[in-house]
């Protein structure tokens, strides 16, 4: 093999575990936004609640 395909071959997988890291990065994100959206909703839930149904006897 030579140098160049060495070189092309490295970087290839160098560029594919990034993309590959970036992506897990991006999965952890979600999953911390998904956890605290359950969280708040846990916590806020009989407001919100009280809220819709004063706004739906209202209408």
């Amino acid at each position: 093999m030579s140098l160049v395909n060495r070189v092309l071959a490295i970087m290839a997988r160098a560029l594919s575990c990034v993309r590959g890291q970036g992506l897990a990065e991006y999965a952890l994100i979600l999953a911390l936004i998904a956890i605290l959206a359950v969280v708040a909703l846990a916590f806020l839930g009989g407001t919100i609640t009280s809220i819709l149904s004063t706004i739906g006897k209202k209408l």
